[in-house]
């Protein structure tokens, strides 16, 4: 495990050190921050502050497992198509939340319609499914307590596709609260890096640690009061990734596990919209995503953040635990 820890200790610093420029070329160019209006009124503060934070991890994440892969890449070896999806992923979400931030910053306050996002989040998905079917040769699942993976054939190709739009968009929700997501995301990529490594996918592992180093970095920026939002460009990049990262070790039934948070906070905004349209208009939680209640309940941002914080490292262990099985 040395290789990977120190991969995340050196992304942390080269992360650290882009931070503080990109902040100030975000505010240059008055990259900032819109607020629900509908949202907790104390939110409104946060107006202004800069976003697409995401770039602070995806560029040093990318470069760095690029130059290390480069002899990989560059023969195209086994190892190197693999370390291509998890990195082409990244990007090409990257790509697309960088492309809704600027909408919601420059044309829409809302940014891109939810149903082009989706188009496009479905697509790139699909494509990333028939390369890790067709590509890789990816066609099973792990169940804990069966000792042999269950090979379910052609089905992996849409299942692969729910899987990282789901998880794309569950992280994008969560991304509301100074803190929450980035958090998150580092419990969730460090217990795939576990299962990686016993797995034997050195690689892999490498990776997952590279961006939890990255991630770490961005919280410097990110802790309350945060001074960088993450931003779809972030979020949808680091929730397809681990959709990905999720598949590739065949271990995705304990991707609701491990992002026990994620999946609150999507089933939350899910059952708000079902229980609304149903009734007429009534309401099964004060606001959604899951956060925001419980911010109306009266749970500071800190007190939200931490105790979610406090849940996801139980389900991150529960998730290593069950893989062991």
């Amino acid at each position: 495990m040395q290789y990977p820890l120190t991969l995340a200790a050196i992304s942390f610093l080269v992360a650290v050190i882009w931070g503080a420029p990109l902040i100030n070329l975000l505010r240059r160019w008055r990259i900032g921050k819109q607020v629900r209006v509908d949202g907790p009124a104390r939110h409104q503060m946060k107006v202004g502050t800069p976003t697409m934070g995401g770039l602070m991890i995806l560029v040093p994440v990318l470069v760095i497992t690029g130059v290390l892969n480069l002899a990989n890449l560059w023969g195209l070896t086994l190892i190197g198509r693999s370390i291509l999806v998890p990195m082409g992923v990244m990007a090409a979400y990257g790509l697309l939340g960088a492309l809704d931030d600027l909408t919601g910053v420059r044309r829409v306050p809302t940014g891109m319609l939810a149903r082009h996002k989706f188009i496009w989040q479905t697509l790139l998905a699909g494509i990333t499914a028939l390369v890790l079917h067709y590509g890789l040769g990816l066609r099973s699942v792990a169940v804990p307590g069966i000792p042999e993976k269950i090979d379910i054939g052609v089905w992996y190709i849409p299942i692969a596709t729910f899987i990282i739009v789901a998880t794309s968009n569950a992280v994008n929700l969560a991304d509301g609260l100074d803190g929450l997501a980035g958090s998150l995301c580092t419990l969730a990529f460090a217990a795939y890096g576990v299962i990686a490594y016993l797995q034997g996918q050195t690689w892999l592992v490498a990776f997952d640690f590279t961006v939890v180093g990255g991630v770490l970095a961005f919280l410097w920026y990110n802790a309350y009061p945060a001074q960088l939002f993450m931003g779809d460009t972030g979020s949808l990049a680091l929730g397809a990734t681990l959709g990905v990262v999720a598949l590739m070790t065949g271990q995705w039934l304990l991707l609701p596990v491990v992002g026990a948070v994620f999946l609150a906070e999507a089933l939350s905004d899910i059952l708000q919209v079902a229980y609304f349209k149903l009734t007429k208009g009534k309401r099964l939680f004060r606001m959604a995503p899951l956060h925001h209640h419980f911010e109306l309940l009266g749970w500071s941002e800190t007190q939200v953040t931490q105790r979610f914080w406090l849940v996801g490292i139980l389900m991150a262990m529960l998730g290593v635990a069950l893989a062991l099985i």
